[in-house]
């Protein structure tokens, strides 16, 4: 009996507990607790017409109404259509202008359109070309090569402060102005291989390299001491060229000397070397090509004393 009034109470104990409402803690704003949802300030109902109207007054910018489109679809100004369209590639009429394209050529066509542009580098190989064509003024570097360019004018190269490389291999060029490339402030490589050059012109003394092979410069085309200011020369060739005698002096910077298939026939034993100074050594000129002469290098034999490795030609 006290067993089932034991069952009996806990059933009654927790059929009163399961009743009773659950109630969280709510905090409530004492300040507009038990007020009406109609009398609450205003700032707590949206209304988008007047936030519309609060932005207006607070930017002062009118915004669009909703009858208006977001965006026109009205056709652009003929003012506002050439400002948004790809800007356009004017070239400079003047010889020496800096036009997108280069500058205008005697040809009616710009210098890059012409020839082709790379950076700075202008490429005019085998355009049928019978002139420099004027260059942009950044020009570093100009291949023409295979072309029929038969003079260099005086201002072919003028004001082209930046160029080192000068390639016209391949030309019919046999007339150069004295003042083409002397006036050339930075200009380390002249290659004027297989044209019809009698006569070399003043040349700037910062040339590293240069490449007069397969020309007709003969006994008069290269003057007394050409090279000797030359300080920083050091590649030389002038192969193929009928030349019987080699072009003294030869600055201490130079490295590589070809003279092969000329017509030199002596050497004398300061050539090279320093006759009174025995313990003189020119260790940079280690190229000395002389074979294709007829000149028999062992007839001077001090000749070679001061150098690192003997002259290729022949020795009988």
């Amino acid at each position: 009996m006290q067993t089932f009034l034991n069952i009996f109470l806990g059933f009654f104990i927790f059929e009163s507990v399961g009743s009773a409402p659950i109630t969280d803690n709510i905090i409530f704003d004492s300040e507009f607790y038990d007020i009406p949802l109609g009398e609450l300030p205003h700032l707590f109902v949206y209304d988008e017409n007047e936030q519309s109207d609060q932005l207006k007054t607070e930017t002062g910018i009118a915004l669009p109404s909703r009858s208006q489109e977001s965006f026109s679809s009205a056709p652009l100004s003929e003012e506002f259509e050439e400002e948004a369209s790809t800007p356009k590639l004017i070239d400079s009429p003047s010889a020496q202008g800096s036009g997108v394209l280069g500058p205008q050529t005697q040809d009616g066509l710009p210098t890059c359109l012409l020839c082709t542009c790379l950076g700075t580098t202008v490429y005019c190989d085998d355009h049928e070309l019978h002139a420099i064509p004027p260059l942009p003024k950044k020009t570093t570097y100009f291949y023409s090569r295979y072309n029929r360019i038969r003079k260099i004018n005086r201002n072919d190269f003028a004001n082209l402060n930046n160029l080192k490389r000068i390639d016209l291999t391949a030309n019919f060029i046999s007339e150069i102005h004295e003042d083409a490339f002397w006036r050339l402030p930075q200009l380390q490589e002249l290659v004027l291989c297989d044209n019809r050059i009698r006569k070399l012109p003043e040349l700037p003394s910062t040339l590293t390299f240069i490449d007069v092979s397969k020309n007709r410069l003969g006994h008069k085309g290269i003057r007394n001491e050409a090279f000797k200011d030359l300080h920083e020369l050091q590649h030389l060739y002038i192969t193929d060229n009928n030349l019987d005698h080699i072009p003294l002096p030869l600055p201490e910077s130079l490295q590589a000397l070809h003279l092969q298939n000329n017509n030199i026939q002596e050497m004398y034993e300061d050539t090279f070397c320093k006759m009174k100074d025995f313990t003189y050594v020119r260790r940079a000129l280690e190229d000395i090509r002389l074979d294709g002469n007829p000149i028999n290098l062992s007839r001077t034999p001090y000749a070679y004393m001061c150098l690192p490795r003997l002259p290729v030609g022949n020795l009988i």
